[in-house]
């Protein structure tokens, strides 16, 4: 409507001030000017849904910590203990479009416009403490306990013949990854940080290690003296 009623406008303007440039008679150029302004006018009222919604986009992502020099933990038991990053990925950004209705003559209803959905994710390696542990045995994201299984968790346990992990060689290159052998830690793959508000959470997790093997007292440790568990019924 507006581009009509402005277009007409520009016109009648063009025509009393009369003229031509450039071979192109005043009414004309008022015309286009009229519509033009119209045009922009009309988008803006009725034209909600033709632009692209753009949601999840993030100017900055953070790690969760990992400080160089810092002192790897030993641990005895089963405990709970933080974790550094010792290696990630790049930050992966997953476009999804889901496109909107026309809302043209027919459509069931208005017009909805397109929704470009960004969800960012990336690869960790988090080391845990020194020597050989047993099993990871829970893990909480910010003090919330999350299933492992979930996270698409690799354990390395720090044995003295583990092998690189095979993202870690995909990404840097064969030969050039530390086995990091000695040191127990864990490998996320393509954890979505959707879940977490587009950063990577502070996570911890509970560890068990038992006694190290050749040190004094390893072979009174249950986990290393126990062989069977025979259990009778009454």
């Amino acid at each position: 409507m507006a581009t009509i009623l402005l277009s007409a406008a520009g016109a009648a303007v063009g025509g009393a001030v009369g003229g031509s440039v450039l071979g192109l008679s005043s009414v004309v150029i008022g015309r286009f000017a009229g519509a033009v302004i119209g045009r922009s006018i009309d988008q803006r009222l009725l034209g909600q849904g033709s632009e692209v919604v753009e949601t999840g986009r993030v100017s900055r992502l953070r790690l969760t910590g990992a400080g160089e020099g810092d002192a790897i933990p030993q641990i005895y038991g089963r405990m709970r203990l933080g974790a550094q990053v010792i290696w990630a990925s790049e930050f992966r950004e997953t476009v999804t479009v889901t496109r909107g209705s026309g809302g043209g003559k027919g459509s069931p209803g208005p017009a909805t416009p397109d929704t470009r959905r960004i969800s960012y994710s990336v690869s960790l390696a988090l080391a845990l403490c020194e020597g050989e542990i047993t099993r990871v045995a829970r893990v909480w994201a910010d003090g919330t306990e999350v299933s492992p299984t979930g996270l698409g968790l690799r354990v390395y346990p720090g044995t003295r013949d583990q092998a690189p992990d095979p993202l870690i060689e995909a990404v840097e290159g064969p030969g050039s990854v530390p086995a990091y052998r000695g040191t127990a830690y864990v490998v996320i793959e393509d954890l979505d940080l959707s879940r977490f508000g587009n950063r990577v959470p502070q996570f911890s997790f509970e560890v068990c290690r038992p006694s190290q093997a050749g040190t004094p007292g390893a072979a009174l440790d249950p986990v290393h003296n126990v062989k069977g568990v025979a259990l009778l019924p009454g």
